[in-house]
Formats: structure tokens, sequence, C-alpha cells
């Protein structure tokens, strides 16, 4: 049943218009027709089923809605604080972390990173991969949106990052443990991935003293949207809802 993003409010009950991204994306794309069934959401948690009763011109219109049960997000709460990559890196990483069920994203720069944003670049790019996180979603099933803040310089977030009471972890090739070898964390995992070029050693040093855990994912060096997936599957096997 294709799915739809419908910002709130999006009612559980009667009829609706679908909204213009969603309703193109219908008729226009998919090129469904009266009669189908869609689901919408609204990134808040609530999901919908209807029935497409109406098409013309560009309006899409849904009847016979009805709300249903479907919470599809894991126990585990994940912020994901990435280092800024390139951009087809960065869009990946982002969609695939949405669906392993990431609850935010921390884009960071870094001394290392590829990428540099001007502050109206940065704000672009926010808005871009917020578009890339309401596919995901679509596509996955998530019906409530993984927040994405706006890119920090990361000795700022390392600052503000310190006095949380969060399970925190930094992905390093040379981390003394491993994820299995912690104890199950109370409330949310913080993981920290650095750039293509990895952590400076003042951005490591500083992550460490502000309570990170250097973790290894096994002897390979990864690129840095391999070790983002790769931590972010075994928090969910070893925490999440994988096992």
């Amino acid at each position: 049943m294709p799915r739809f993003y419908c910002p709130p409010p999006l009612p559980t009950t009667g009829s609706f218009n679908l909204p213009s991204d969603a309703a193109h994306h219908a008729s226009r794309v998919l090129r469904l027709r009266e009669g189908d069934s869609v689901q919408m959401f609204d990134g808040t948690g609530i999901e919908c089923h209807g029935i497409i009763e109406e098409m013309t011109g560009k309006q899409v219109f849904v009847g016979q809605i009805v709300q249903v049960d479907a919470d599809k997000e894991s126990p585990l709460p994940i912020l994901l604080a990435q280092a800024l990559s390139s951009s087809e890196k960065m869009d990946w990483v982002i969609q695939k972390a949405t669906e392993l069920g990431v609850t935010e994203i921390q884009p960071l720069a870094t001394e290392r990173s590829v990428a540099r944003l001007s502050p109206e670049r940065a704000l672009k790019r926010t808005e871009h991969w917020q578009q890339v996180v309401i596919s995901a979603c679509e596509q996955c099933g998530r019906n409530v949106l993984p927040v994405i803040h706006p890119p920090l310089d990361i000795m700022l977030w390392l600052q503000q990052m310190r006095p949380s009471t969060a399970s925190k972890y930094i992905l390093l090739p040379q981390g003394a443990t491993s994820l299995q070898s912690q104890e199950k964390p109370a409330g949310t995992v913080v993981l920290l991935v650095g750039a293509e070029g990895g952590f400076t050693p003042a951005e490591s040093d500083s992550a460490l003293l502000c309570g990170f855990t250097p973790i290894r994912l096994g002897a390979r060096v990864m690129r840095t949207e391999t070790a983002a997936i790769a931590g972010l599957a075994v928090l969910q096997t070893l925490w999440g809802d994988f096992n």
C-alpha cells in the first residue's frame, strides 16, 4: 500500500485532501487511481489508511479514513552524531540511519570533514536531509520522523554533551572495547562517528574528556558510512528491536 507523509494535523476519520507534494507523487509518479488504498502518516506517530475517492487536477481526495495502531519505533533511543561527509555519503547515512530506527541525527563539522558548509548552505542541506528522512520513513514504514539537527562544530557540540547522562560512544579504530562488553543503557545512546579521514587527536581526546567511551568495530578500518550503519545495527541487535 503506498505511503504518504502528511504534516499534522492529519485527520483520523472522515476524508482529506492529500498535501500537494503527496498528491503529485500519487497521481503523477505512482499513477494511482480512484479506489486505490493508501497509507498516510504525520511524522508524530499517527498512521491512517484510506481510499482514493476522487482525483481532479492536482488534487487527490482520500475518504474512508481510519486510524491504525502501528508502533514501529525501536525501544532504544539513539542519537547519531555523524561528521559531515560528501553529499551522497551523507544522504546515504541519513537514509539508512532512519531505516535503522535512530531518534535523532546531529551532523557535525570536523577538522577532516570533506564538506564545508556556509550558514546558508547548512540551512539548505538541513532542509534537504529532512526530505531524505521523510522519503525513508515512507519506504520503511516508520510513523515518527527522526529529528535532524542543524550542523554544529564538533567542539561546540561536545561541550554541550559534557553534562549529558546518556550512554556516549565514539567509534575509533584503536578503541579499547566493544559495544558487546557494555552494560545495557538505561536511556539514550549517543553514537559519534568521524568523517572520511577520521577524528583528529584533539577531537577524539575532547570526546573522551566529555565522557565518550572509545569503541571499536572489529579489526578492520571502515569507511565513515559503513561505520555508522554497522554501529547502529549492533546497537539495535544488542538493546533495540533486532533481538
